[in-house]
């Protein structure tokens, strides 16, 4: 068996364009342009590609991007300010506090002052209250694009056994909640679950999310699994997922690459929580996205 290569690109292409389109039934109808305020603090190369990236996405679906950057010696108290000015600004209507923060500012104080129905990127502990509970929220992305992922492959997954392995309040905890919320019965793994190996042989769905270089080896995987790798490791001059890519896709049903699969998707869901966002604000129906 060889598996099929799902096209993390493709997909979120596709997502974009429904993104873009209801912007276009937004403003038609509503006269209504969804904003996406990004506040950037400090000089890291990395977040300095992944806003100008995020910046250049929101303008092509047709919404304004908001950028706002500090200093890398701002003060935790300044950027509280700036959080709590873009709550107060009805022109925004997500804001993203891009990550890391140096080290002088509480990222978890920062978060939690965003207003939870601004909070594009689900990580507010009411936005994670609600994903608890099963109340509409606006859900983590990197968890809610890996969840898009799978349905064209498994439109069906009620009752399909899934094992996450991570449980990282960004995704392992999340997407192990989304998919329970898919009716499959969910395993939360980790690097120190006994017997991992069979835990991950038991999966119809298996989800990588640990931030280990193919910690996931091939024969972990059960034949015609569908392996969904979260993971980005740098080793070397090479970006590798948490996942035995070349021997895991003998056996799978389906997986996603290293750099190409959920990557893509996460940028694409944080348009759709913006538009999600601009719509309930108002009190308008979701979008058809």
């Amino acid at each position: 068996m060889t598996a099929e290569i799902i096209d993390g690109k493709a997909v979120a292409a596709g997502l974009r364009e429904k993104i873009a389109g209801a912007v276009a039934a937004l403003q038609e109808a509503n006269s209504l342009t969804p904003g996406l305020a990004v506040v950037l603090v400090g000089d890291d190369p990395a977040s300095h590609v992944y806003v100008r990236n995020k910046g250049i996405a929101t303008k092509k679906a047709g919404m304004r991007s908001i950028e706002h950057r500090l200093p890398a010696d701002a003060r935790e108290e300044d950027v509280v300010a700036l959080v709590r000015r873009l709550n107060a600004d009805d022109a925004v209507d997500g804001i993203l506090v891009q990550m890391p923060l140096p080290g002088q500012i509480d990222a978890h104080r920062v978060i939690n002052e965003i207003d939870p129905d601004k909070d594009v990127d689900g990580l507010t502990e009411t936005n994670a209250g609600r994903l608890l509970l099963g109340k509409k929220g606006l859900e983590p992305c990197t968890p809610q694009g890996s969840v898009i992922l799978i349905k064209p492959v498994e439109k069906k997954l009620s009752g399909l056994n899934a094992v996450v392995v991570g449980r990282s309040i960004l995704v392992g905890k999340p997407l192990s909640l989304l998919l329970l919320g898919e009716n499959c019965t969910v395993t939360m793994a980790h690097s120190r679950t006994k017997d991992l190996a069979d835990v991950c042989r038991s999966a119809d769905i298996l989800c990588a999310a640990v931030g280990k270089a193919e910690l996931v080896r091939g024969d972990w995987v059960r034949e015609g699994a569908i392996v969904i790798d979260v993971g980005i490791n740098r080793v070397g001059d090479r970006l590798i997922g948490d996942v035995e890519y070349a021997a895991a896709a003998q056996r799978a049903r389906a997986i996603t690459p290293v750099p190409g699969g959920v990557g893509p998707m996460t940028i694409a869901c944080l348009l759709k929580n913006t538009v999600l966002a601009a719509a309930r604000r108002r009190g308008l129906s979701d979008p058809e996205i």
